[in-house]
């Protein structure tokens, strides 16, 4: 079956293919991702998320389709409630800035598929421009680092994971190409950067890649039980006491 925009995210495809947001969700919460491969579990989707969206659809001249998808973004009266005004502001922002237009001007939603390690693999990119580079939009709320618990302070750009999508996207497509976030923030004034994200960065992610994604195929194919983070929401519902804990386990320690 050909992957197409309309079946990109279809219940079949997810299963056969994996994918950079399957990756890394897998790797945020395996029992979680698989849940929501099952249809078991689905995640709020918040208006923050939908603002993203709003202007992913745009650049994608699905915002039609998008909108009549989404009538909560309209108020009773049929106006477009603040958050998704407040994206519309991000839309003119972005195309008055001659540089990201630039990036932005390649062909659209990009679907192409391939392997790693033996794995296939599924990515639809957001501006390809063929032989020069991959692009993907981002819209966050700013651009500040972000800690991590395992890490300590890191760039957004890591503590999101989009090296690894980076990574995925340069090893599907083929060619090696540069990879870069067209990046616009939810801020009052939104702020705009196009950033290139080094090769070492990508060759770091890939081999982490590597080492997880037959793992993680296993876990698919239902060969390996995912292991839980006991962190997230999916987690905390499908949580089964066992035993008694002791207070001491829950003091701060540095």
């Amino acid at each position: 079956m050909m992957i197409t925009n309309e079946n990109y995210f279809s219940p079949e495809n997810q299963m056969k293919y994996m994918g950079a947001s399957q990756f890394k969700a897998f790797d945020d919460c395996e029992a979680r991702a698989l849940a929501e491969l099952k249809g078991e579990y689905e995640r709020e989707v918040t208006n923050s998320l939908l603002i993203g969206s709003y202007v992913d659809a745009h650049f994608e001249k699905t915002l039609d389709i998008f909108r009549a998808r989404h009538p909560e973004i309209f108020t009773r009266n049929g106006d477009l409630k603040a958050d998704f005004k407040r994206a519309e502001y991000i839309i003119e922002r972005i195309e008055r800035d001659p540089l990201f237009m630039e990036f932005m001007s390649g062909q659209k939603q990009v679907i192409k598929t391939g392997e790693i390690c033996g794995v296939p693999f599924k990515i639809k990119i957001d501006s390809y421009h063929p032989g020069k580079m991959i692009v993907d939009l981002k819209i966050m709320k700013d651009m500040e680092p972000i800690w991590k618990e395992e890490k300590g302070r890191i760039n957004f750009a890591e503590a999101w994971g989009y090296d690894i999508q980076g990574a995925i996207y340069q090893a599907i497509e083929g060619n090696h190409l540069p990879f870069y976030l067209a990046v616009a923030t939810k801020e009052v004034e939104p702020d705009i950067e196009i950033i290139e994200i080094p090769q070492h960065y990508l060759d770091a992610a890939l081999e982490y890649v590597k080492q997880k994604v037959m793992r993680l195929q296993a876990i698919k194919e239902g060969d390996i039980e995912p292991a839980r983070c006991e962190k997230c929401n999916y987690c905390r519902r499908t949580k089964v006491l066992e035993s008694v804990r002791s207070l001491e386990e829950f003091d701060y320690a540095e």
